[in-house]
């Protein structure tokens, strides 16, 4: 059985960093497409980043590009997204996906593309 457990999301002020953790379990982590979504109250999920197997590529929505990085510890089976420069608009709830397939593509944003969700991790940003 697939699970996903996010942790590390906090409050922090404008300017600040979070690193956020996903650990998986019940399937080869190393070998899947991994990637991580936001969502904020009354908006659409949306792509945040998203990395294929042994970080071979990876994808970022621009929004995020220059302060956001995703990486990946195999022996942990831990996906990371490491925040920084953060803003009011990254106030969100972050989740944890994987679609289960070796590589992500050009589609990575879709969620409806994903099979697995973990329960999500709040980020709040203040200015």
């Amino acid at each position: 059985q697939v699970q996903l457990v996010e942790s590390g999301g906090g409050s922090v002020q404008a300017g600040g960093s979070l690193r956020l953790s996903c650990t998986a379990s019940g399937y080869t982590f190393s070998s899947v497409c991994m990637a991580w979504f936001r969502q904020a109250p009354g908006k659409a999920r949306e792509g945040v980043a998203a990395q294929s197997t042994g970080g071979a590529s990876s994808y970022y929505a621009d929004s995020v590009k220059g302060r956001f990085t995703m990486s990946r510890d195999n022996a942990k089976n831990t996906v990371y997204l490491q925040m920084a420069g953060l803003k009011p608009e990254d106030t969100a709830m972050y989740y944890c996906t994987t679609r289960l397939v070796f590589f992500c593509d050009a589609n990575w944003y879709d969620s409806t593309r994903y099979n697995h969700w973990g329960q999500g991790t709040q980020v709040t940003v203040s200015s």
